[in-house]
């Protein structure tokens, strides 16, 4: 399926754009293993260019033709396996820099060698994917990155203090003869895996293949970059600042951001930076990962709403915490797979009211909120704990620099930083200095202004999104892929990767080696502002029935819609699904362009946006809203009798179900007024932290901890 879905990229390339032009090519994939047989020469070699890939390249020259992907859970048992032949946990991090997850790469070989002992025997090289497609353009296979070999739980890496003692980073040889069964197994599978790239990733992996120069007309100077994975190369394509956090949305749920020192524990995973160049001191990526993101969203959409727009806004009238009363606040943990540390072996769906574990909460509508504080919560806690390792640096959080956003509670005194009063955190919930400066978000649930809208209160900072992201979202509001001529974002990574490569290979200014990637990217984004006079980056190329080309516009509306709440007081807000007409409504939304004065002016109707900046979320949602009823039907604990439906089965009487709503759509996040330095890096903030409700939820982070903990040590 790669294959052929590279052939058909290339045809379409080729028939549309002039294919001489370009330069350089970098790229992504997520991490999945491609099984090789044995075979003296690369497959990719010698191919005829009168044919495409998929033909060539057949399921023979595969021992496995269908490889498991990221989201594949079936080896978490072998996964667990390894980590206690390692010594649990904390060993197996400080060895390999991460511990047992339901993807390990590590883990997958081990249940091949167990299960399939033929498909073991006939294998003689495996690579990531993202090493597979470059090798498709290079020709030939390519070796991987050392931020790939980080993730495979099978390299060591040693940084710089290692290093100079001349112990290099190298595949941990016990590790793969525990895989491989004994150690001649063992050297088989470093033998398939080959060597890694430990020069950071400033280098060219080749020049396009003889094959894709005369079948589709590339020129043959233009180079291949090294490729890493979609997570990495998502990071990448929004240029975070040291104090700055990227919350990437999606089937998994990923927070990452810039770590001085390599610090490998159980808490969270740590990379290299896989754009860095070879004279410059290391850097890393620290990252927290979610399995229970997107299906459970769309879970608890299903089960309450119906459509995502009535999601969207009953999060959005829902009191924090589910309840407007302070001490009854509402916990759920959504765990439909096994995720990362600590709650590697819990799995289920528990509910707490008061402290109690209980079946269903006695109003359904605080479902769809407390799910999103649980999974916004949990990046909250885990980044306080990571913080408290010190792989971030003495100075941690915002105070690491300064935000072009400042944060609207800056100049507020800081509590007394002793644990005492913490209620056993090992951090202080209330402080927020540690916290990031700013929250650089994207993936389809950063377009729903409550998500948007939690994550600027949880960690007390601005949310922002990129540009492209926002127009795509006027088109296709709730999904991970962008609408044809919009930029994915990892696409986008790989590409800068392409270019900054590139410069160092031509000699250009953006090429000298003055600062990382990060800098020289923004320094060409500026000098790109500056010949543009000031014009925000254009968001979409050759979008169908687009006729604007212009960037979403600053100030342009606050970033929560409070509409119509009719359906509000029942327990389930039923809506017609707005997938039936989504095509009708996608040319509607293009019709008025993607300027967001437009989109929002004319084209829709009634939604009227108000965020206040001091005040609680319940006086932004009633003051926001545009109706004349009465305000109580929102919070109105419902019958106990109706907990399980409003219609129940076998009654036939449909007097107490909510009637069906008019169709309506997402009306996704738009852009406040934004720095011109954000603007500049096509970032455009959609939320403001709102400070009473950041205290809100740092009350409530001690018993989130505490039900936590109650869930891991299996006493609930």
């Amino acid at each position: 399926m790669w294959v052929k879905a590279f052939d058909l990229l290339m045809e379409k390339l080729s028939k549309n754009h002039d294919l001489t032009k370009i330069k350089a090519i970098g790229g992504a994939a997520q991490q999945a293993l491609v099984w090789w047989k044995s075979h003296p020469n690369s497959p990719l070699q010698n191919l005829d260019p009168r044919l495409p890939i998929h033909v060539q390249v057949t399921s023979q020259f595969l021992s496995i033709p269908n490889s498991a992907v990221a989201q594949d859970t079936s080896a978490h048992t072998h996964a667990l396996a390894l980590e206690a032949a390692l010594g649990g946990p904390d060993h197996m991090a400080a060895r390999v820099g991460t511990c047992a997850h339901a993807s390990l790469i590590a883990a997958q070989l081990l249940r091949v060698r167990e299960a399939w002992p033929d498909i073991w025997s006939r294998t003689g090289r495996v690579q990531v994917a993202s090493s597979f497609l470059a090798s498709l353009l290079c020709g030939g296979y390519v070796s991987m990155g050392e931020a790939e070999a980080c993730a495979t739980g099978l390299w060591s890496h040693v940084s710089a203090t290692g290093a100079a003692s001349g112990t290099p980073s190298h595949w941990d040889e016990g590790v793969l003869e525990i895989v491989g069964g004994n150690r001649e197994e063992g050297r088989r599978i470093y033998n398939w895996l080959g060597d890694v790239d430990i020069s950071g990733g400033r280098r060219r992996l080749g020049t396009v293949s003889r094959y894709l120069i005369d079948r589709y007309g590339f020129d043959p100077d233009t180079i291949v970059t090294p490729f890493t994975s979609d997570y990495l190369s998502t990071y990448l394509s929004l240029c975070p600042s040291p104090s700055d956090a990227v919350l990437s949305f999606g089937p998994m749920d990923v927070l990452m951001t810039p770590a001085p020192h390599f610090l490998p524990t159980r808490l969270f995973h740590i990379f290299p930076h896989p754009a860095q160049d070879s004279s410059e001191k290391r850097r890393y990526v620290a990252m927290l990962t979610s399995r229970n993101a997107d299906v459970p969203r769309a879970l608890v959409r299903d089960m309450y709403t119906k459509s995502w727009s009535a999601f969207d806004r009953l999060v959005a009238i829902v009191p924090p915490g589910g309840s407007i009363g302070l001490d009854d606040k509402l916990f759920s943990f959504w765990l439909l797979q096994s995720d990362s540390h600590p709650l590697g072996h819990v799995k289920g769906i528990f509910r707490f009211e008061t402290g109690v574990k209980v079946n269903e909460f006695r109003d359904l509508r605080a479902n769809p909120r407390c799910l999103l504080e649980s999974q916004i919560l949990s990046f909250r806690a885990r980044w306080s704990r990571m913080i408290a390792t010190g792989v971030l640096g003495p100075n941690a959080g915002r105070s690491r620099n300064a935000s072009t956003t400042p944060s609207p509670i800056s100049n507020q005194a800081k509590r007394p930083s002793s644990t005492a009063h913490n209620m056993g955190l090992p951090f202080d919930p209330y402080d927020y200095n540690p916290l990031p400066s700013r929250v650089l978000a994207t993936g389809a649930a950063a377009n729903f202004p409550s998500i948007a809208n939690l994550v600027g209160d949880i960690f007390n900072a601005p949310a922002l999104v990129p540009t492209t992201q926002i127009d795509a979202a006027q088109i296709v509001p709730h999904r991970n892929a962008p609408p044809p001529g919009f930029p994915a974002r990892a696409t986008l990574g790989g590409a800068y990767v392409a270019r900054w490569v590139w410069g160092k290979e031509k000699g250009t200014s953006a090429g000298t080696g003055r600062g990382g990637f990060e800098e020289e990217v923004r320094r060409l984004l500026a000098k790109r502002w500056a010949t543009a006079g000031g014009a925000p980056l254009r968001t979409n190329i050759n979008a169908p029935g687009i006729t604007s080309k212009t960037a979403s516009a600053a100030g342009s509306g606050t970033s929560t819609p409070y509409g119509g709440r009719s359906g509000l007081g029942a327990n389930v807000l039923v809506e017609v699904d707005e997938e039936e007409v989504e095509e009708l409504d996608s040319i509607r939304q293009t019709n008025y362009g993607l300027g967001i004065g437009n989109a929002f002016g004319d084209g829709l109707s009634g939604a009227s946006r108000l965020r206040t900046i001091t005040g609680s979320t319940m006086d932004s949602v009633l003051s926001g809203s545009t109706l004349g009823d009465t305000p109580s039907t929102a919070f109105t604990t419902p019958d106990l009798g109706s907990m399980t439906s409003p219609n129940p089965a076998g009654t036939g009487d449909t007097s107490t179900a909510t009637p069906p709503q008019s169709t309506t759509t997402l009306t996704p996040v738009t852009a406040m007024l934004t720095s011109d330095a954000e603007l500049q890096m096509g970032l455009a903030k959609v939320a403001d932290p709102d400070v009473d409700a950041f205290m809100s939820y740092a009350a409530i982070v001690p018993e989130y901890c505490r039900l936590e903990g109650m869930l891991v040590k299996g006493l609930v």
